[in-house]
Formats: C-alpha cells, sequence, structure tokens
C-alpha cells in the first residue's frame, strides 16, 4: 500500500470507559489502551492525524473554575476549551509514542493547540443547544441569566444548564502547521472540535463560547487536507438504521444518496450518529476518491481493510 492519509476521530470511549472515576489518571489508562490501535494503524504505513473529543473534560475544567471563583478568577470558556485540548493530547502525546516505541517506529506526535473560526451569524448562535458544566436550580439559572447573560435550559427534569451554540466549523486556523508536520509528525488536532473563534473587522480573532461538533471538524481537517480517509471512531461497528429495534438494520458500504436518505427518513439521533454520517457524507462528497468510515476503536484496522464498518462513498 502506498502512503495514505487519513484523519482519526475519536469518540468518548476512546478517552473514558463508562463508570470508571473521572480522574486524569483513569482517562491516561484508557488513552493508553486506545493508541495501541493508533499504533497499529500507523505501522501499516497510514499518515494520520488525530482528533478528539472534550465534552466531559472541558465541562469538568469549567466547574472546578466555578467552584473555586472565590479563590481565582473563573475561566472564559474559550480558555477551558485550550486547556482540555492540551491535557487530552498530552495524554495522546505520551500514550502514542510508548505504543510506537513498541512496534520499534520512530515518528513525533504532537499537539497543536488549534482554533476553528466559525461565523458570528451562524443561525445555532439563536438556538443554543449543547449543555455544559453544572446544574442548577431555577432561582440560580435565572440569576445566571441576569448577571452573566448566559443562556440557561431544563435539563430533562435533572436541573437547569447552561446552553451554548455549537456552529459549523469553516476553517482550521492551524491548518499551515498541520501540512507544515504532516510528512514526518503525527499531528494531534483540533481537539474537541477546535476554540471556536470569530473574526473581527481589523482580521484579528476572539474566542467565542461554543462548542463545535468534533466530527464535523474532523471533516474539516480531512477535506482541506485533502486526505484519502475520514474515519471516525464511535462505540459501535457499523452505524445501523431501526437502531435498537427488532428490524435494526447494520449498515455496511452506503453511497451519499442513501446516507441522505436514511438521514432524511430520522434513521440517527441527533446528539449521536448523526453528526457523524453529517461528517461522512460531507467529506464523501467533496472527491469522488474520498472514503468514509464510521466504526468501533476495535475494529478499525478490519475497517480500513474493508472488512467490516460502515462505509460511505460518492458512488458504490
Amino acid at each position: 500500500m502506498g502512503f495514505c492519509k487519513l484523519v482519526i476521530a475519536l469518540g468518548g470511549n476512546a478517552l473514558q470507559e463508562a463508570g470508571a472515576p473521572a480522574t486524569a489518571e483513569a482517562q491516561l489508562e484508557v488513552v493508553k489502551k486506545t493508541c495501541e490501535y493508533i499504533a497499529d494503524i500507523s505501522c501499516k504505513g497510514y499518515e494520520i492525524a488525530i482528533v478528539h473529543g472534550n465534552g466531559p473534560q472541558v465541562g469538568r475544567i469549567l466547574m472546578a473554575s466555578k467552584a473555586a471563583e472565590n479563590i481565582t478568577p473563573p475561566m472564559p470558556f474559550d480558555v477551558c476549551g485550550s486547556m482540555s485540548q492540551g491535557y487530552i493530547g498530552y495524554h495522546i502525546q505520551q500514550s502514542l509514542r510508548r505504543a510506537l516505541d513498541k512496534r520499534n517506529k520512530k515518528v513525533p506526535v504532537v499537539t497543536l493547540i488549534t482554533q476553528a473560526v466559525v461565523d458570528k451569524d451562524d443561525p445555532a448562535f439563536k438556538n443554543p443547544t449543547k449543555p455544559i458544566g453544572a446544574f442548577y436550580t431555577k432561582e440560580e439559572a435565572d440569576k445566571l441569566k441576569t448577571e452573566k447573560g448566559y443562556v440557561m435550559k431544563d435539563d430533562s427534569g435533572r436541573g437547569w444548564r447552561r446552553v451554548v451554540a455549537s456552529p459549523v466549523p469553516k476553517r482550521i486556523v492551524e491548518l499551515p502547521a498541520v501540512k507544515v508536520l504532516w510528512d514526518s509528525t503525527i499531528c494531534v488536532a483540533a481537539g474537541g472540535g477546535g476554540i471556536p473563534v470569530v473574526e473581527q473587522e481589523d482580521g484579528s480573532l476572539k474566542g467565542v463560547a461554543a462548542v463545535i461538533d468534533k466530527d464535523l471538524a474532523a471533516e474539516r481537517l480531512a477535506e482541506d487536507m485533502n486526505a484519502d480517509i475520514l474515519m471516525i471512531l464511535t462505540e459501535v461497528e457499523k452505524a445501523a438504521i431501526n437502531f435498537n429495534k427488532p428490524n435494526q438494520v447494520d449498515l455496511g458500504h452506503i453511497t451519499v444518496a442513501e446516507a441522505e436518505k436514511y438521514m432524511g427518513e430520522g434513521h440517527f439521533a441527533a446528539g449521536s450518529m448523526l453528526p457523524k454520517i453529517e461528517a461522512a457524507v460531507m467529506f464523501a462528497k467533496a472527491n469522488p476518491s474520498h472514503k468514509a468510515i464510521i466504526t468501533s476503536l476495535y475494529k478499525a484496522v478490519d475497517a480500513l481493510e474493508d472488512k467490516t464498518g460502515t462505509i460511505i462513498t460518492l458512488n458504490k
């Protein structure tokens, strides 16, 4: 196999284990296992970049900052996002370097603190939907609305939480650096979807309180790098229609048109599989030679060999 450019989007289960303590130490142990699979992919000759989520992590950073506000000023949301990129990237760098060393592959691994430009007029800003941070009572939520200008919503009857927008990433600011490093280095980039920033009139960038979907950020990176494959790793081996119903059908190799049909029929959950299918379709549409794969971490190598996974291409 010749060199093949691959962008990997890591799902939450690649960083944290369900039921495990929410500590940095527990996360590192999961990341060590995850990186064994990524090292196997690298050793098969793929040139890779890694994108990861950060939902639980950035939430904990926010809550820690809030809890300590009587001692030190709370950090703004965009700064918390950058902090999560740094420590998750550090865990991946350390673990992947160790896994590659065991396989006698000498390639550097580096994390880029990555900004993603979003449109200040993105419709998502008018309808924030992503809950972040702690739960509050109705009275506390009303106070935060008044004092901080936060948008607060009831979260399934469990309490009130701050919600932020989930805009579409338009441009990855550090893309030129990824291009320079690509041939020699495994880059961890656009962590948590990237730090959302908007362009000011003078051309400068300003961080905003928002969460970019990491699958869409991975698609943006893959498309801009002209990668051959976008691989989105999640908890299931294949996407499915009629999920969790008696007539569930696991999807193998499907076309963009088929995927769009299934999306239109409402087969994919908005907070779960839908953004993965959307990202896969966007990538496959961009170039007839592109391939998008949705599968589990444990089946990643098999999926790259067309043995499993949901594979989406423009044509059969």
